[in-house]
């Protein structure tokens, strides 16, 4: 099973940015989908970012034009940079990673807090 683990996540203010990272187990080449999911107070996880192997990216309506997710193949990491941040991107964000966007088989990291102050 592919281990992850997420780094980064802090205390910033509006309008900040930030960068988290997902280490992984084996060599994320051989992974198709690798993906950042975030859970705000009191709403479901909802997809925020995915890259396929091939370069393909998926972003949420709500982060569009803002954060943009990325792999370095060498250091088996992912990357998500976020900018323009605002309060409502307050969350635990989640790396996640299988072979499909939102598959059922994907693996979990144990998340990472993010905090926007406002």
């Amino acid at each position: 099973q592919v281990q992850l683990v997420e780094s980064g996540g802090g205390l910033v203010q509006p309008g900040g940015s930030l960068r988290l990272s997902c280490a992984t187990s084996t060599s994320i080449f051989t992974i198709n989908v690798m993906a950042w999911y975030r859970q705000a107070p009191g709403k479901q996880r909802e997809l925020v970012a995915a890259l396929t192997s091939g370069g393909r990216t998926i972003y949420g309506d709500s982060v569009k034009g803002r954060f943009t997710i990325s792999r370095d193949n060498a250091k088996n990491t992912m990357y998500l940079q976020m900018t323009s941040l605002k309060g409502e991107d307050t969350a635990v964000y989640y790396c996640n990673a299988g072979p499909l966007v939102g598959g059922p088989f994907n693996s979990w990291g144990q998340g990472i807090e993010v905090t926007v102050s406002s």
